[in-house]
């Protein structure tokens, strides 16, 4: 039985994977269990100080799966944008927990030059997010940032909802930044199946990361012609069904 463990990126939380949580453990093995977890300075953690590095992370939310009873290794992380970089650090840390791992709309540096991996205009769009306005207005922005689906104010107000009940501290958004900004490729990949999925539309951070990456490790790689950075949001059933496809493939 595997323990499927999902990681967001930046700023996000466990309720943000939306429906794809549920889609994703309607699909998995019978036995399976399918587990979000939230990282430091986000979500039900939003009152920790969010390490500067990725490696902190990845470290902190080893140490929170491990308090979790539900949750047992083999671990097979499925992981968005930062939460990419944290899988293939804790890929690094402690391989042999680890089933496999799936990054979404990842990047990395020394694989892709920074304009690549953030978008200019996307920066300053997250930077703005930072201003004083009111949180509907701040999430209207990331939706439109991370979302190439139809404008959906509920969903807006949704987000602002678990921004009023969980705040993100201006100083650990600006920590997470940092951490992405400064996490390198490891010079060998990680020694786990790697599944490399990517929105070709993707406004915040360039398709071209992904598929260095695929070239740089010799990962498949399988590509969205439509959606957006959150690529959970917008096809998540595509994901459920490329991860679920690949992971029978696997060796037992």
């Amino acid at each position: 039985m595997t323990t499927w463990v999902l990681l967001r990126g930046l700023a996000r939380e466990s309720r943000h994977w939306g429906r794809f949580a549920g889609l994703l453990q309607q699909a998995v093995p019978e036995g399976d269990r399918v587990i979000a977890i939230d990282l430091p300075g986000n979500g039900t953690r939003f009152r920790e100080r969010s390490p500067a590095s990725v490696a902190g992370i990845a470290a902190a939310a080893r140490l929170q799966l491990a308090k979790e009873a539900a949750a047992s290794p083999p671990y097979l992380l499925v992981a968005l944008s930062l939460g990419g970089m944290v899988a293939v650090q804790w890929a690094l840390q402690e391989p042999s927990a680890l089933r496999a791992c799936i990054l979404i709309n990842s990047s990395m540096r020394g694989l892709s030059p920074t304009w690549q991996r953030l978008r200019p205009a996307a920066l300053l769009q997250l930077l703005a997010t930072l201003a004083g306005r009111t949180p509907v207005a701040r999430e209207r922005r990331i939706v439109r940032l991370t979302s190439n689906g139809a404008p959906d104010a509920a969903l807006a107000a949704a987000w602002a909802d678990y921004a009023a009940a969980c705040p993100v501290a201006r100083g650990n958004m600006l920590r997470q930044l940092l951490a992405a900004a400064r996490f390198r490729a490891p010079q060998a990949p990680p020694a786990v199946p790697l599944l490399l999925l990517a929105s070709q539309r993707d406004r915040l951070a360039s398709v071209e990361c992904s598929r260095a990456m695929a070239r740089a490790w010799s990962a498949p790689l399988r590509e969205h012609p439509e959606a957006g950075h959150d690529l959970a949001l917008d096809d998540p059933a595509w994901i459920v069904a490329q991860a679920l496809a690949w992971f029978r493939s696997l060796p037992s």
